[in-house]
């Protein structure tokens, strides 16, 4: 009886010990100075992000804390050290005397919450959920990172594999009252494989479909975007990034898979990696026809083994950037060669291919309108690019009747790719400052940054007064999602 006591009790204690040495994964931070409330820690302006501290705002050059919670172009960075998982994240948006207009980013850029308006004197609670993941698998295999992902010493140089979760307000005139952060209960994981053209791009003029897709979902959807610049069907399964898929998806997840546009390089080193690595060149990773299809179908059938449900996604059309035609040999038979694999495995299609071309012949694009479109060598989309292109998934989530549909935020709406909305003059996304020339330091960031390219220039601020209230008072009306 004592020894079955004594072994209970050194059980006990050890899961004291352990919980005791676990990460904290729920805050609550509060940024209205004049007002403290209970349970909130009040964020000084100039909590500069260190790691003992455990959270802090992220260094823009300059002296980007100089009057409080603003920064000095125009955005604000807001790290909180977390172990890796999935966090409802709920933030309080307003100011007492000024009218607020804020936009809300994740980790590498990732639109959460677009161009939130409050009157003044009025508060709004908005939630969503985000993930933050290492680029390690359960059993120590590190997953291969490329040189945008770590340089040459071996230290992180972007926010999507970093141990910390990084918020980014912007826009017009960003106020932020409070920030509540906790682990995210029973979330819908929409995993996203891909290359540059759907990756979280690290800094403008660039973006993409899988960076603003997490815009259009409210709680319980959290996206995690898997996709790497340089990625090949081959090439994703070779660095383990499939592997650290495989190892989170549960039932009821969801798996978008678009490849082509590297696939079909044949010759060359992938400059996405060193010089001297030569495992990723390009005709140790090219697939075309039966084999590029049956790799598709292979992806999709492991996720299906895990009770997830498959999206493949055909690679969105290239464009002549001097002219604005589209390339549609560009891509060869790609694009038909993914839905062809889609309706032979059995499972979801979005003809991303033709719905961009659409897209692109609605706007007419010429010289000009190309490059608000798509960047220089019409390949990449730029932000606004991105976001319509993420429209085009969200309308082909709703044609394919998806239970995903169900999660789509209230003004979502429809898009119809022939009468594309907003047009450029109505897009709302802020831009960030380009960085500077000779380097990009932290994802993507030098140490300071150029010309702002936001929409205005009025600085971000805190709530102006005492009566404002933090997360958790009566006063803010609360919604989930955008």
């Amino acid at each position: 009886m004592k020894y079955g006591f004594a072994v209970f009790l050194l059980a006990f204690c050890s899961s004291v010990a352990l919980a005791a040495d676990a990460p904290a994964t729920s805050f609550k931070f509060q940024f209205a100075p004049d007002q403290t409330t209970p349970g909130f820690t009040l964020v000084a302006s100039d909590a500069i992000y260190n790691a003992e501290r455990g959270y802090g705002y992220e260094p823009s050059g300059g002296n980007p804390m100089q009057t409080g919670f603003v920064s000095s172009s125009n955005f604000t960075l807001f790290s909180v050290a977390l172990p890796e998982g999935n966090y409802k994240v709920t933030v309080t948006l307003g100011d007492a005397k000024e009218e607020s207009i804020t936009t809300v980013k994740a980790e590498s850029r990732r639109l959460m919450l677009e161009h939130i308006h409050t009157d003044p004197g009025k508060f709004v609670t908005k939630t969503f959920y985000a993930s933050v993941r290492r680029p390690v698998l359960p059993d120590g295999t590190k997953i291969k990172l490329d040189v945008q992902e770590v340089d040459a010493a071996g230290q992180l140089t972007t926010r999507t594999w970093d141990d910390k979760l990084t918020l980014e307000f912007c826009d017009t005139k960003p106020a932020v009252t409070s920030v509540e952060i906790e682990k995210a209960v029973d979330p819908v994981t929409v995993f996203i494989m891909g290359d540059s053209t759907v990756t979280d791009q690290r800094t403008e003029p660039y973006g993409t479909w899988g960076q603003m897709l997490a815009r259009w979902f409210k709680p319980p959807v959290v996206v995690a975007n898997f996709a790497e610049s340089g990625e090949t069907l081959k090439a994703f399964r070779a660095e383990h990034r499939w592997d650290k898929i495989l190892g989170e998806i549960k039932p009821g997840d969801y798996v978008f898979m678009q490849f082509g546009t590297n696939d079909l390089n044949k010759t060359g080193h992938n400059a996405i990696w060193p010089p001297d690595d030569h495992e990723g060149d390009w005709p140790n990773t090219y697939v075309e026809g039966e084999d590029y299809k049956n790799l598709l179908k292979q992806y999709a059938a492991e996720a299906k083994a895990k009770g997830a449900i498959p999206v493949i996604v055909s690679p969105m059309t290239k464009i002549n950037a001097g002219t604005g035609a589209i390339n549609t040999t560009g891509l060869r038979n790609y694009p038909k060669d993914a839905m062809d694999a889609a309706k032979e495995a059995g499972v979801a299609s979005i003809d991303l291919n033709a719905l961009s071309i659409q897209v692109d012949q609605a706007l007419d694009l010429g010289p000009q309108m190309s490059q608000v479109v798509y960047t220089a060598e019409g390949l990449h989309q730029r932000t606004y690019g991105g976001y319509l292109f993420s429209r085009c998934i969200v309308e082909g989530i709703k044609q394919n009747k998806l239970d995903l549909a169900k999660y789509l935020v209230d003004d979502a709406g429809s898009f119809d790719p022939q009468h594309p909305q907003p047009l450029p003059n109505d897009f709302k996304v802020p831009l960030e400052p380009l960085p500077p020339r000779g380097g990009r330091g932290r994802a993507g960031f030098g140490p300071g940054f150029g010309s702002g390219r936001g929409r205005g220039a009025s600085p971000v601020s805190t709530a102006s007064s005492a009566s404002a209230p933090a997360s958790g008072t009566p006063a803010p009306t609360t919604t989930s999602g955008q």
